[in-house]
């Protein structure tokens, strides 16, 4: 087995190979060191809405989940920059088209008011803020496909520097969960670190490695993966570019006790994050399908929702407790495929799944994806 990994790479040096999908784009545009950047991959557009992907009823079905029955009086909040002035007409759409009972959604500014929203997502995909509005959609109707009873927040930071400012904010408005798409940029632990409230974040989608805030102890770091259907079952296997392994200089919590990382290890746990339907009039131009761990975040956070005990979690504290009888039944466990391994790593459950060197564990998936809710 591999040594410890103690500093490894947060980035495979070359580009993400989803990039070989010549319809697959990245939605926001580099940004400087000090901002950050949402996740979301626009796969394709212009994609009539019954072959758009992935929609609720297949999400529902291969996670097994009572979504006709649970997530009454849960809120999730979504956090994310700028305002996307459509949002709640495309969640509408959206949630109309797949049979989905009208959103109980609100969406607030930074300061938790209903109105002087931030500036509108840009249409030049040259500037920092275009994007934004694809991830806001692709949000919110991500929670909606799982926990189409959940209250749905959404909180827009005035630019991708104040995310931090609106993740605090969620908390006030009271989110019982709170989900983030997005990464990079200043921030600190202290903000993701309250009490009751469950704290998700994209697990990145730039091979092996782990950025803020989904490397911090106190968020659940979500991983990605190919879903795919055969009749009635469903089979997944890791996304090769989702994020994930050891989160170099975090602290290692004290309820993880794999042997190859000496600090926090990163994912906690992972849903699909490829070819799901979104709807989306200002970006996208109606419906289309997008990716990235921008899909399998808000989807756990939906899942959380579902559950409905966020005030007794702490971070992925259950996830890495469970008993091998539990995680059988509650989890479904991902077997194949790596997140890419940089030197040293070959071969290591830190970014290959299915190796058996710390159980059914991975770096890339976490300890699986959800079957039904008692995992969560």
């Amino acid at each position: 087995m591999p040594g410890t990994a103690e500093q490894p790479s947060t980035e495979s040096g070359s580009a993400s190979r989803w990039l070989a999908s010549p319809a697959a784009t990245r939605a926001c545009p580099e940004p400087s060191p000090d901002e950050s950047e949402c996740e979301v991959i626009i796969i394709k557009t212009g994609v009539r809405p019954d072959l758009a992907g992935w929609g609720p009823r297949d999400l529902q079905a291969a996670y097994n989940l009572p979504s006709s029955k649970k997530g009454n009086g849960q809120i999730v909040a979504i956090v994310d920059a700028y305002d996307n002035p459509n949002v709640a007409s495309d969640l509408a759409t959206y949630r109309s088209y797949f049979g989905l009972p009208p959103a109980n959604f609100t969406k607030y500014n930074q300061e938790g008011q209903q109105d002087n929203y931030p500036k509108k997502c840009d249409t030049n995909p040259k500037i920092s803020s275009y994007g934004w509005c694809g991830e806001i959609d692709l949000d919110v109707e991500m929670v909606s496909a799982v926990c189409p009873n959940c209250t749905i927040y959404l909180v827009e930071a005035s630019d991708n520097n104040n995310l931090g400012t609106a993740e605090q904010e969620a908390v006030k408005l009271g989110a019982h969960i709170v989900s983030n798409s997005w990464f990079w940029g200043h921030h600190f632990e202290s903000e993701f670190d309250t009490a009751g409230v469950v704290y998700l974040a994209a697990g990145g989608d730039h091979y092996y490695g782990s950025e803020t805030p989904a490397k911090f102890a106190n968020v659940i770091s979500v991983g990605g993966t190919f879903l795919a259907k055969k009749g009635r079952k469903y089979k997944e296997i890791v996304w090769f570019d989702t994020g994930g392994g050891c989160a170099s200089g975090v602290a290692k919590p004290s309820w993880q006790h794999d042997p190859g990382c000496k600090f926090r290890t990163a994912n906690d746990v992972a849903a699909v994050a490829w070819d799901v339907a979104e709807y989306d009039s200002y970006g996208l131009g109606g419906w289309g399908t997008a990716g990235g761990t921008s899909v399998s975040t808000p989807l756990i956070a939906g899942i959380y929702g579902l559950a409905g005990n966020a005030s007794s979690q702490h971070a992925g504290k259950e996830l890495w407790t469970l008993t091998n009888r539990q995680r059988k039944k509650y989890l479904h466990y991902v077997s194949e495929g790596t997140d890419g391994c940089p030197t040293g790593l070959e071969g290591s459950y830190l970014c290959t799944a299915g190796t058996g060197q710390y159980g059914t564990y991975s770096g890339p998936t976490g300890w699986g994806t959800p079957n039904g809710v008692g995992a969560f």
